[in-house]
């Protein structure tokens, strides 16, 4: 194929778009709009090695400057879009530039939530983020998170290994229970206590007063004002549609695309966290984790290529909090009924989500690490299973 394509996005789903072309046979042009002024890089250690200290600036790109000079990609770093021309095929900067395209790929992924009112608090989403976050930490700092998700947790975990005193504000009953359910996030929560965390559960804020940013008070609907030298704020992401929407392309909680990843415009695809896709298990999903910005870059290569290929991957993420490591495969609720195969107390297990035809529509393996390829096919396979069998532990989950 010749021609162009132009990239838009910073993180791993653009730089492996980059490179899915290349692997493909693509010789044409291809420009990326990095928008920060960092090569591409990956985002999952900035809660977690990076802001630890552990991980290097340069382990978070995926390649280096010379992979992109060798494979001819055209970096623009501290670049962003501004506007898709799609009748000219044109992408303009806000250095000015205007960059013809044949084919686009949006991956502009998702920027954090913000707390109304609070504008000087700190947020989790750039490698500047996580550096600066990473000054404040250490032995006699104070670190108040709003939002108990995946990110909090994360940050709070690495704050905590690092002698900061922390205190996580969730307004619900237990953190991540409407994704897990109580039994599980009750194990996340018994984790975090025992490490020092002050978890102040079922409570929301009315306020954050930023004294001396990105620290200051915060304000509980209990009546009670916590202080802390910093404020992180972690209550979800919006996914970056706005060049999307103004671009006239279908929008609606996230980028929609089909099976191919392709837009509502065949020249224009869309990958990573702003991807709403249909999923041939689950229906339209929106998947905000490392493992969609990593995958879905070569079913959009290939189509771009010409070829027919469909992005049914198992949705999956991963996280590590403290000596915690797990996986999560498919798509369920919290409200799911769950099954568990092995030892909460020791946090080494499985847990299983049914639906109401009793077949798997989620698996999480907890410190236990050989089951990853048999939990994915119970999903996969939407097969009835018995539940008294899935909870022993001495029936292969090949035969439940």
């Amino acid at each position: 194929m010749d021609g162009s394509v132009v990239i838009i996005g910073g993180g791993l789903a653009a730089a492996k778009t980059a490179e899915a072309l290349r692997t493909r046979g693509y010789d044409g042009a291809i420009a990326l709009l990095a928008g920060e002024r960092h090569l591409p890089y990956e985002r999952p250690p900035l809660s977690k090695g990076f802001l630890a200290g552990k991980d290097a600036h340069d382990s978070l790109a995926p390649f280096d400057s010379d992979w992109y000079r060798r494979h001819h990609v055209e970096v623009h770093t501290g670049v962003s879009a501004t506007k898709i021309d799609r009748t000219g095929r044109l992408v303009f900067g806000d250095d000015g530039s205007a960059i013809h395209y044949d084919k686009l790929v949006l991956a502009t992924g998702s920027r954090p939530r913000p707390f109304p009112g609070a504008p000087e608090v700190a947020y989790l989403r750039t490698v500047d983020d996580s550096e600066h976050l990473l000054e404040r930490l250490g032995d006699g700092r104070t670190l108040v998170i709003v939002g108990g998700g995946w990110i909090g947790l994360e940050v709070a975990a690495t704050a905590r290994t690092s002698g900061t005193e922390v205190t996580v504000i969730e307004p619900q009953r237990l953190p991540l229970a409407g994704i897990l359910g109580d039994r599980v996030a009750g194990v996340i929560a018994g984790l975090h206590r025992e490490h020092g965390v002050d978890l102040r559960l079922g409570v929301g804020v009315d306020a954050i007063e930023t004294a001396t940013a990105p620290g200051g008070r915060v304000v509980t609907d209990d009546g009670r004002t916590l202080t802390a030298d910093t404020i992180l704020v972690g209550i979800g992401a919006i996914p970056e549609t706005g060049l999307a929407e103004s671009a006239g392309l279908s929008v609606d909680d996230g980028v929609v695309v089909d099976s191919r990843l392709a837009t509502s415009d065949p020249d224009v695809y869309a990958v990573g966290d702003i991807a709403n896709y249909p999923d041939p298990r689950f229906g339209r999903l929106r998947v905000e984790h490392w493992a969609n910005a990593l995958h879905q870059p070569a079913v959009a290569a290939a189509n771009i290529l010409g070829h027919e290929e469909t992005f049914d991957r198992l949705p999956y993420f991963f996280t590590d909090q403290y000596d915690l490591g797990m996986e999560y495969r498919g798509h369920a609720s919290g409200a799911d009924p769950v099954v568990i195969r092995g030892d909460l107390d020791e946090r080494r297990f499985l847990a299983f989500w049914l639906d109401d035809r009793k077949r798997v529509r989620a698996g999480m393996n907890v410190n236990l690490w050989d089951d990853g390829e048999a939990i994915a096919e119970l999903v996969t396979s939407e097969r009835t299973v018995d539940p008294a069998r899935l909870a022993d532990p001495a029936v292969p989950l090949d035969r439940v």
